[in-house]
């Protein structure tokens, strides 16, 4: 038996993942165990419970792997405040003594994060190494082209190559400073939302707006090439020298300072959401296109962190030339120490790889499970009114719950790894409610009004509410589809701009129909879902209808909750309904220290409505 552990951390997103003879069994986040979103510490936590899931110790593992060099990118790091001094000089001693003091000495760190029992190799692969391991070894495809796209790694922005068999070969690479994730995340800064975790939001925003902006970033920020390669104006940004991302002469190009964050939103920021979001589908699909006649591949794999954009990703599937395309769940830093781990055992040690369908990456359901017994012990700790029900009888009584417009806390099985909650983590509400998207983002996820719920839907009945192929598969909810006309509600005449644009229903299921009339979906079968997918039948049976809003299982500035405790605190701080924790039923109702989330005070203090 071989045990290799992968590791990414003290960047963003810090994870561990195990990969015992080449078999995934167990990968997550930090932050799910520590309470902090985008935990960047050594995941002591995580590497804790990927042991224990497979019943080993630090001495037991054959391997430990890091996601990337952290040499070379301290290399860049000082190469690139030699070019721009003294611009740099107080980003420099800021940045430099955490180097020093901490992140050149990552063997220690490690050794001393598997307390001091590992004495055998830690392993460093490059960045983009890692995601494109993430991205093909659990892909179902013996052999794919490999795209990865993301802020910065050691020099690398972006790669591509390919893959066969059990070895992956990246053939070129775009290099810092010039990076679509930067570019993305300067918009991301310039609209004020938090870089790292606000570009879902930018996200979400773009078809408020109109992409008036798109041929100014065309003409001014950068130089774009036909095969997706560009070259940035670096007067325009400040990442290089400063401690912010733009710079005067981009704010006198857009038309002023950057929003402070949490003030209200004008039509400025929703039109530079449209216009990034155009030019960044526009790169993403000339790069994918040039990867497809470089490699004769037919199928492509994606990671790193813009593979998060499922926009681009479903205009590359529809649009561009492959046949399948494969994402990784966890694309962002997460997902480099599962890639990491892969890439030991079938790149370095050589090892056969086995194709599994429908992919090797076991739904991402990674992360630590909970027994009955101790979900009942802790419920009983807490004076909670509950009620145990079998699956059958549970399924009915949600799917019920659901249909009455109840809104329902679902904890099921292994938690996910990756930034989606997909039907473990997740909370739940009914698609065809046409108040369902304002009452959960203001009074469940206490988030801002405009941001779009995703769908949940049975995979035999996909095609009949998206336009996708009937055979197409979204089990990750990576993929963006329009909603098919005959679903699609007339505006008759009506036209509305800004979030104005929500005041009017759009189709059949609008509680997760976009103003665009797009949806981010996920698609649910029996193989990969078990309960989570006969709940849904149940709600079929009982509505006629196959979709369900899914949304992750948290409330604003928290991550997706981990254990009973995380979602039985989420349900009593919050308005929802329902909680189930695997044969568990909770009303909130029937709680004795229940009470009303003070909604409009909460919302005061962040202009959110």
């Amino acid at each position: 038996m071989a045990a290799i552990l992968g590791i990414s951390a003290f960047y963003h997103d810090s994870a561990a993942a195990l990969v015992v003879d080449g078999e995934i069994v167990a990968a997550a986040q930090e932050e799910r165990f520590t309470r902090v979103k985008h935990d960047e510490r050594f995941p002591t936590h995580a590497v804790e419970y990927c042991l224990e899931a497979a019943g080993l110790t630090p001495e037991q593992l054959d391997y430990v792997g890091f996601y990337d060099k952290p040499l070379l990118k301290f290399e860049r790091l000082l190469e690139t405040y030699l070019a721009v001094a003294p611009a740099g000089f107080s980003s420099f001693v800021k940045a430099v003594p955490v180097w020093l003091r901490e992140k050149l000495h990552l063997r220690q760190d490690i050794r001393r994060g598997l307390k001091n029992q590992y004495r055998k190799r830690c392993i460093f692969t490059e960045h983009h190494e890692s995601h494109a391991a993430s991205a093909f070894f659990p892909s179902p495809f013996e052999k794919a082209a490999i795209l990865t796209l993301d802020g910065v790694g050691e020099w690398a922005t972006a790669s591509y190559g390919s893959g066969e068999g059990n070895r992956i070969t990246l053939t070129h690479e775009l290099r810092f400073p010039h990076s679509l994730g930067l570019l993305y995340s300067a918009f991301t800064y310039y609209c004020g939302f938090k870089v790292n975790s606000g570009e879902y939001k930018l996200m979400g925003l773009a078809p408020y707006g109109e992409p008036k902006y798109a041929d100014l970033i065309l003409r001014n920020l950068l130089d774009l090439k036909e095969d997706g390669s560009f070259r940035m104006d670096m007067a325009y940004f400040n990442y290089c020298q400063g401690l912010t991302m733009t710079s005067p002469k981009f704010h006198a190009l857009f038309g002023g300072p950057p929003r402070k964050p949490e003030s209200p939103l004008s039509q400025r920021e929703m039109d530079l959401a449209a216009s990034i979001q155009e030019v960044t589908e526009e790169i993403m699909l000339r790069a994918a296109r040039h990867v497809y006649c470089d490699t004769g591949m037919r199928n492509l794999c994606l990671a790193g962190g813009v593979a998060l954009n499922c926009v681009g990703n479903g205009r590359i599937l529809r649009e561009g030339p492959f046949d399948e395309i494969w994402i990784q769940p966890a694309a962002g830093d997460a997902g480099g120490a599962l890639g990491v781990a892969l890439f030991i055992w079938h790149q370095l040690l050589d090892q056969p790889r086995q194709v599994r369908q429908p992919d090797g990456q076991v739904a991402s359901q990674l992360g630590p499970a909970f027994d009955s017994h101790d979900i009942r012990q802790f419920l009983d700790e807490q004076g909670a009114t509950y009620h145990e029900l079998d699956e059958a009888t549970l399924c009915e009584r949600v799917a019920e719950l659901l249909a009455e417009e109840k809104v329902v806390g679902w904890a099921q099985g292994r938690m996910e790894f990756g930034p989606r909650a997909l039907g473990c983590r997740s909370i739940l509400g009914d698609a065809r409610s046409a108040d369902m998207q304002r009452t959960m983002n203001l009074k469940i996820k206490f988030r801002e009004s405009f941001r779009p719920f995703a769908p949940v839907v049975l995979r035999e009945r996909a095609a009949d509410f998206f336009d996708i192929q009937p055979e197409q598969q979204s089990p990750y909810m990576l993929l963006v589809a329009p909603v098919r006309e005959e679903q699609r509600v007339a505006l008759n005449g009506h036209t509305a701009q800004g979030l104005e644009k929500l005041k009017f229903s759009r189709s059949s299921v609008p509680a997760i129909t976009h103003v665009d009339y797009s949806a981010r979906v996920q698609t649910v079968d029996a193989q990969r879902h078990g309960r989570f997918y006969r709940l849904m039948k149940a709600f079929e049976a009982r509505t006629g209808c196959p979709v369900l809003i899914n949304t992750s299982f948290n409330v604003r500035g928290e991550p997706i909750v981990c254990t009973p405790a995380d979602a039985y605190r989420c349900f009593m701080g919050t308005n929802m309904d329902v909680l189930v924790l695997e044969n568990f039923l909770l009303f909130k109702t029937e709680q004795k220290n229940a009470t009303e989330f003070p909604v409009d005070e909460y919302l005061a203090q962040f202009q959110l409505d």
